[in-house]
C-alpha cells in the first residue's frame, strides 16, 4: 500500500519560495517526493532553495497577471501537470491606525496577498479542473479570522482568503480538486523581526514586551511557531493524508485561541 503522506510523481508550485514558509514548505515538498517549482521576485534565492532540494527556479511577481500565466505554463512543462499550489506570496502590508493609513500602501497590500493570490489560483483552477486532481492551499493568517490593530490590510486580505477558499472549495470539488487554507499565528523569522522592529517604532516600546506581551505568552505552547511546522501542515493538505478534507482551515499557531 503506498504511503499517503508522499508526493512522488506530483508536480508543485510554491509562490514565495525564496524565504520563510514558503522556503520550508519547499524542502518539506522535496522530501516527500514532488518535483517542486520556488517562485518569487528575486530569481537569487529561489535559485538558491531550488539548488538545495533539486527543484525549479522561476522569478514571477504574483501582482502582475502575464508573470503569473508564464510563471504557471513555464511550470507545467516541468512533468506536464500541476498537482499542488502553495499560494503563499505576500506581504505584511502597511503598519498604522485606519485613519492614518497610507492607502497607497494598503492598497499595494491587497495587489499582492489578495490579487495576486487570485492571479495564481485562476491558473491552478484552470489547469486542475481540466486534469481532475489537486491540492490547493491558500496561506492564510489567525488574522483571517479576527481583527488585529494597526493591521488592516493584512487582515483584510487574509479574511479574503477564507472566503474565497471555500467559494473554489464548492467550485473544483466536482473535479476532485481541493482548496483549503492554513493560518499560522507568529511564525519565527525575518518577516516577524521586521514587523516586531515596526511595532516597536510606532509604540515605543522594546521589542521584547511587544514579544511576549503579544506573541509567545498569549500560546499555549509558549513559543514562536517554526516554518517547518507550518510546512508540515501543508504537506497534509498537499497529499492524500486529507483525502476527504476540502474547503477547511487550520490554525498552526502554538495555541493562540
Amino acid at each position: 500500500m503506498s504511503d499517503p503522506a508522499r508526493l512522488d510523481g506530483k508536480l508543485a508550485i510554491v509562490t514565495g519560495g525564496g524565504s520563510g514558509i514558503g522556503e520550508a514548505t519547499a524542502k518539506i515538498f522535496a522530501q516527500a517526493g514532488a518535483a517542486v517549482v520556488v517562485t518569487g521576485r528575486r530569481l537569487e534565492p529561489l535559485q538558491r532553495v531550488a539548488a538545495e532540494i533539486g527543484g525549479h527556479a522561476i522569478a514571477c511577481d504574483v501582482s502582475d497577471q502575464t508573470q503569473v500565466q508564464a510563471m504557471f505554463a513555464e511550470a507545467a512543462k516541468v512533468t506536464g501537470r500541476v498537482d499542488i499550489l502553495l499560494n503563499n506570496a505576500g506581504g505584511p502590508g502597511p503598519i498604522a491606525s485606519v485613519a492614518e493609513v497610507d492607502m497607497e500602501a494598503w492598497i499595494g497590500c491587497m495587489n499582492i496577498n489578495l490579487v495576486g493570490a487570485m492571479y495564481c489560483l485562476q491558473e491552478a483552477a484552470k489547469i486542475m479542473s481540466a486534469q481532475k486532481s489537486g491540492s490547493i492551499i491558500n496561506m492564510s493568517s489567525l488574522m483571517g479570522i479576527q481583527g488585529y490593530p494597526m493591521r488592516s490590510a493584512y487582515v483584510a486580505s487574509k479574511f479574503a482568503l477564507i472566503g474565497i477558499t471555500e467559494t473554489m472549495a464548492r467550485e473544483l470539488g466536482p473535479l476532485n480538486v481541493r482548496v483549503n487554507a492554513l493560518m499560522p499565528g507568529a511564525v519565527s523569522g525575518e518577516n516577524m523581526d521586521r514587523i516586531l522592529q515596526r511595532r516597536s517604532e510606532a509604540e515605543g516600546r522594546p521589542v521584547a514586551d511587544i514579544e511576549r506581551e503579544n506573541y509567545t505568552d498569549v500560546a499555549a505552547l509558549k513559543r514562536w511557531v517554526a516554518p517547518e511546522e507550518v510546512g508540515r501542515a501543508a504537506l497534509y493538505y498537499a497529499s492524500d493524508l486529507s483525502s476527504a478534507i476540502t474547503g477547511d482551515k487550520m490554525k498552526v499557531d502554538c495555541g493562540r485561541f
